[in-house]
């Protein structure tokens, strides 16, 4: 597993938008294709050596929810991919919405497509890579093949949302996406090798606007209820990502208020790693951009 973006929305330079793949072999898939996913899979290419994560290797793809910060790489995934090599159809499964969104992509980059393959075109030799596949998806198994079988299980966000289930020959792998606690997390995982989860820290949460409470309570896990349910799913390595952290200089306008009055604060890892910590007892890791597990 090759965490390749573990931002958030954020614009982070030391973290991509979120994207993680699952490489078995020779091939490779993908949930989620945050900004900077080519760029950091070609990365993971030359500083990592894996091979299956070329850009015109990747060929299916899946996707936990439609926020724009988990899918704002998407035309980089199918052009670049296709421009790299990629002569078959892209195949991509998530949400409702994501059939739409994909026409809406492929329309509004109609004129790449059409000079890029007409008499004078230099993408002709493999003229059906631009194409896609985009499958909206229910729960259960939605994916097979004879590398893994991928099963999709609801989560709670702020829009219809899935965690993803990876059955490989010697692995059993769950990615949650953006989520609050749910049991369908907890019975996807039962034991499994690993399980990528998102979270909040206590420390940032007590640090935020009012008006934004809601909505991460709803919608979001914090450090201690991440604990409570790795503690009922017992992995054997929990990793996390996608959690709101600010280096100096980048809080976006909704934050600065709230944050030039806290004070000064540690490290987002420092902070993750002590209340998580106290309250768990397994084995996890913060996530970084190409991490390797």
């Amino acid at each position: 597993m090759v965490l390749l973006g573990t931002g958030t929305p954020i614009p982070d330079p030391d973290r991509s938008g979120p994207a993680t793949a699952i490489v078995v072999g020779d091939s490779a898939y993908l949930v989620d294709f945050g900004p900077g996913v080519i760029r950091r899979a070609q990365s993971a290419v030359i500083d990592k050596g894996i091979s299956a994560l070329e850009p015109g290797n990747l060929k299916v793809a899946f996707v936990t929810h439609l926020h724009s910060d988990h899918t704002a790489g998407y035309s980089d995934l199918i052009f670049t991919g296709w421009t790299s090599g990629r002569s078959t159809p892209l195949e991509v499964y998530g949400p409702a919405g994501l059939n739409s969104m994909t026409e809406h992509i492929l329309q509004a980059y109609r004129i790449d497509i059409e000079t890029r393959t007409n008499a004078e075109g230099n993408q002709r030799p493999i003229a059906d890579g631009w194409k896609v596949n985009a499958h909206d998806i229910k729960p259960g198994v939605i994916y097979r093949d004879a590398n893994v079988t991928v099963t999709a299980f609801p989560t709670k966000h702020a829009m219809q949302s899935y965690g993803y289930r990876f059955d490989t020959p010697d692995r059993r792998i769950v990615i949650s996406g953006d989520t609050n606690p749910t049991e369908e997390t907890i019975k996807a995982c039962s034991g499994c090798d690993v399980l990528v989860h998102e979270a909040q820290t206590l420390e940032m949460y007590a640090k935020m606007p009012e008006r934004m409470h809601s909505f991460e309570t709803k919608y979001h896990t914090t450090t201690e209820q991440l604990a409570a349910l790795a503690t009922e799913a017992k992995p054997k390595l929990l990793v996390v990502y996608h959690t709101i952290g600010f280096r100096p200089g980048i809080a976006p306008p909704k934050f600065l208020s709230s944050l030039t009055n806290a004070g000064p604060s540690r490290s987002t890892s420092e902070v993750l790693q002590e209340e998580i910590g106290s309250r768990y007892s397994g084995q996890f890791v913060i996530g970084r951009d190409l991490d390797v597990y």
